[in-house]
C-alpha cells in the first residue's frame, strides 16, 4: 500500500530559538509572580520549617552534650537527659514536618487548579486532541514534581542552616573541616545545574519522540511491510534512537559531575573529620563534639544534599518541560519527517530511456522457498504484465498464489531473480508507491468512514470523490447504512465482507496504478465481487491482479496464470481450457454437474492431473483407461474454492 505514515506530536520539531528564549524567560517570571501572590503560605511554610530545623540542630548537639557532660564524666543521668531532649526535639520536628506538608499542599494545589483551568480552556477553544492527556497525566506530573522540588529545596536550606549552626555551637574549628568541601560541592552542582537541566530536557524530548514513533510504527508493522516502507521507517526510527543515545551520553557525562559534587560536598567531609580528628582533639574540640559533627554530616547534610542534587537535577528539567507544554510556551507543534513513500509513482527510468511505459510488473527467473531445506514454491518464473492488464492467478492450495503477490508487493524477497514494479526494483520506495496490496484480512481502524477510505491518500479527499469511489466499488449501500462518510465505525462490529468493501474502496482511491487483490473479495457475494473487480479493471491506467477463488474471476480476466507449485501455465481462459489439464480440472470443479449419463469418456492413462486408473461403469478393466475420482454427479457445487490463499498458509 502507498500508505503515508502520519503522526502528530510535539517531538522532533525544528525549534525556534527566539521562541525558546521567550519561553525560557516566561516560566521564571510566572513562577515568581505565583509565589509572591502566596506570601502568607510561604511564611507559614518557613515557620514550620524553622520548627523542623530544631530537630536537625539537636540531632548532633544533644549526643555531643550527652557524651561530654554526661557519659564521659560518669554522669549517666545527665547523658540520658540530653538524649531525652534530643528525642523530644525529634518529636517536635516530626510535628513540624507534618505541618510542612500541609503548607506545601496549600502552595501546590492552586498551581494544579490553574493548570487544569488552562488545559480545559485550551481544549474547549481549540479541540486539541492532547487535552485529555494533559489533564490526566501532565498536570499530575507537574503537581507532584513541583511539590517534590519545594520539599527538597526547603529541606536542604533549613537542614544545612541547622547543621552549620550546630557545628559552630559545638566548636568553630569544625566548620573549617566541613564548610569548604560543602561550599565547593554546592558550587560545582550550581555550575552544572543549567547545562544538566538542558541535557535532561533534551533527553526527555528525545525519549518521548522515540516512544511516539514506536507507538505509531509498532501497531502498523503489517502496513509498513505492505507499503515497502521498511527502509524509510527503519531510517527514521534509527535516527530517533541515535538522538536519544546522544542525549543519554551527554546526560551521563554531566551526571558524573553531579556525582562528583555529591561526593565532594557530602562524603568528603566525613573523611576529613576522621582524618583531622587528632588535630581537632588537640585544638580543644571534644570527643562529643567530633561525634556530633559526624552525626550532622551523615544524618543531615549528606541526605539533604543527595535529595537536592537528584531532585533539582532530574525533576527540575522535567517540570520545565511539562510546564512549557501546559502553559502554551512550547515552541510549536512537531511535524516529523514523512516516513511513507510518495503518493503516486513518478516517471520511471524505462519511460525516460525508451519513451514507452514500463510493464506494470515483471519477474525475471524468480525462485522462492520458505526455507533453505524447503522445496521452492515459485521456481524460475518469468512473467511480464503490461499496464492496464487484468490478470487472475489460480491454482490449488499451496501452489504459491499468495506468495506471488507477496513477492510483487515486496513482502517477500526472492531467493533468486529480480522483481520490478513500474520499472523500479522491488523493494524500493518507487515500487512501493506504484502498487497497493489488499490482503484477505482487511484492515479497518476505529475512526470515521471517510478517514478509513482516505487512509492511502496524502491529503484531504473531497467527499464527492469518496462517494463516487464507494458507488463504483459497491460500498454505497453500506456507507448509507452506517450513516454516511462522517459516521464513526467500530471494526469489531463489521462483518468480514464489510471490512473487505472498505479496504477495497480505500485501495481504489489510492494513487497506485497496480492493485493486488490477494483473495480480497473472498467474503463478498459473487455480484458484489464482480462489481468491485470491474471497478478496479476500469481504473484509468490501472492494472489488476486477482488471486481468484471463483472461476468467474478467471473468466473476467484478460489473462490467467495457473500455478501448481511445480510449473505454471499462462494464457487466456479459452487457451488454457485447451492446453492445461489442471485449469480444466479447476474449472470443472466449479461447473454445475451435468445430467447423469451411463458412462463418461475416459482420459488416457498417465494423465498428470491426479486421476486414478480404475474400472468404471461400461468400461473394460484393462488398466488402459481412467475415470475421475468420484461419480460425475458429485462434483463440487458453485461456491468458494477455499484453497487457503492467505500468505500465512502458503507452503
Amino acid at each position: 500500500m502507498t500508505a503515508r505514515i502520519r503522526t502528530r506530536g510535539r517531538h522532533g520539531q525544528d525549534a525556534d530559538p527566539a521562541a525558546d528564549a521567550r519561553a525560557g524567560a516566561a516560566l521564571p517570571t510566572r513562577g515568581l509572580r505565583f509565589l509572591l501572590a502566596r506570601r502568607r503560605v510561604l511564611l507559614r511554610l518557613t515557620a514550620w520549617s524553622v520548627l523542623e530545623t530544631g530537630q536537625t540542630f539537636l540531632i548532633g548537639y544533644g549526643p555531643a552534650r550527652a557524651l561530654d557532660e554526661g557519659f564521659l564524666r560518669g554522669r549517666a543521668d545527665v547523658g540520658l537527659v540530653w538524649l531525652a531532649v534530643t528525642g523530644l526535639g525529634v518529636l517536635l520536628g516530626a510535628y513540624g514536618t507534618a505541618r510542612v506538608y500541609a503548607a506545601v499542599a496549600a502552595l501546590v494545589e492552586p498551581l494544579r487548579d490553574r493548570l487544569v483551568e488552562r488545559v480545559v480552556t485550551r481544549g474547549v477553544r481549540t479541540g486539541e486532541a492532547g487535552s485529555l492527556s494533559g489533564l490526566t497525566q501532565q498536570v499530575e506530573i507537574a503537581r507532584d514534581t513541583f511539590a517534590g522540588l519545594v520539599m527538597v529545596s526547603r529541606s536542604f536550606v533549613f537542614t544545612a542552616a541547622g547543621a552549620l549552626a550546630g557545628l559552630f555551637t559545638l566548636a568553630p574549628p569544625l566548620l573549617l573541616v566541613v564548610g569548604p568541601p560543602l561550599i565547593v560541592g554546592m558550587a560545582l552542582f550550581a555550575a552544572t545545574l543549567r547545562p544538566l537541566a538542558r541535557r535532561q530536557e533534551t533527553f526527555l524530548v528525545a525519549d518521548e519522540a522515540l516512544a511516539g514513533d514506536l507507538g505509531t510504527v509498532c501497531p502498523g508493522l503489517r502496513d509498513i511491510t505492505a507499503t515497502g516502507a521498511e527502509a524509510q521507517i527503519a531510517a527514521g526510527t534509527a535516527e530517533r534512537v541515535e538522538a536519544e543515545l546522544r542525549a543519554a551520553r551527554a546526560l551521563a557525562h554531566w551526571g558524573v559531575l553531579r556525582v562528583a559534587s555529591l561526593t565532594i560536598g557530602g562524603q568528603l567531609p566525613i573523611v576529613l573529620l576522621l582524618a583531622a580528628g587528632p588535630w581537632l582533639l588537640s585544638h580543644g574540640v571534644t570527643a562529643g563534639a567530633l561525634v556530633g559533627a559526624l552525626a550532622y554530616v551523615t544524618q543531615s547534610l549528606l541526605p539533604a544534599l543527595r535529595n537536592l542534587i537528584h531532585g533539582l537535577g532530574t525533576s527540575g528539567s522535567r517540570l520545565t518541560v511539562v510546564l512549557r507544554r501546559l502553559t502554551g510556551t512550547d515552541s510549536g507543534t512537531a511535524r516529523p519527517p514523512d516516513t511513507g513513500p510518495a503518493p503516486g509513482p513518478g516517471p520511471s527510468d524505462a519511460t525516460a530511456d525508451h519513451g514507452a511505459p514500463p510493464p506494470a510488473f515483471s519477474l525475471a527467473s524468480v525462485t522462492f522457498a520458505y526455507g533453505p531445506a524447503s522445496a521452492p514454491v515459485v521456481r524460475d518464473l518469468d512473467l511480464t504484465l503490461p499496464p492496464g492488464a487484468h490478470l487472475a492467478v489460480v491454482g490449488p492450495s499451496g501452489a504459491g498464489k499468495s506468495t506471488l503477490t507477496a513477492l510483487v508487493a515486496g513482502l517477500l524477497a526472492p531467493s533468486h531473480g529480480t522483481v520490478r514494479v513500474g520499472g523500479h526494483p522491488v523493494p524500493g520506495p518507487e515500487a512501493a508507491a506504484a502498487r497497493v496490496l489488499i490482503p484477505q484480512e482487511a484492515y479497518v481502524f476505529s475512526g470515521t468512514l471517510a478517514e478509513n477510505l482516505a487512509y492511502l491518500r496524502p491529503g484531504p479527499v473531497p467527499g464527492e470523490e469518496l462517494l463516487a469511489a464507494a458507488e463504483a466499488v459497491g460500498l454505497a449501500p453500506l456507507a448509507e447504512r452506517l450513516g454516511g462518510l462522517d459516521a464513526r465505525i467500530d471494526p469489531a462490529a463489521l462483518s468480514a465482507g464489510e471490512r473487505q468493501l472498505i479496504a477495497l474502496t480505500r485501495a481504489y482511491l489510492s494513487h497506485a496504478p497496480l492493485a493486488l487483490l490477494d483473495e480480497a473479495t473472498c467474503h463478498l457475494d459473487p455480484g458484489t465481487e464482480e462489481r468491485a473487480e470491474r471497478a478496479f479493471a476500469a481504473r484509468p491506467g490501472g492494472t489488476l491482479v486477482v488471486v481468484a477463488h471463483r472461476i468467474s474471476s478467471a473468466r473476467r480476466a484478460g489473462r490467467v496464470l495457473v500455478m501448481d507449485g511445480r510449473s505454471t501455465a499462462y494464457g487466456s481462459h479459452e487457451e488454457l481450457m485447451r492446453s492445461s489439464g489442471l485449469y480444466r480440472d479447476l474449472v470443472g470443479s466449479w461447473t454445475p454437474a451435468p445430467a447423469r449419463r451411463e458412462s463418461e469418456p475416459a482420459l488416457a492413462l498417465g494423465d498428470a492431473y491426479r486421476v486414478d486408473a480404475v474400472a468404471g461403469p461400461g468400461l473394460a478393466g484393462d488398466g488402459r483407461h481412467v475415470v475421475a475420482h468420484r461419480p460425475v454427479g458429485e462434483v463440487q457445487a458453485p461456491g468458494d474454492l477455499r484453497d487457503g490463499g492467505s500468505l500465512g498458509r502458503e507452503g
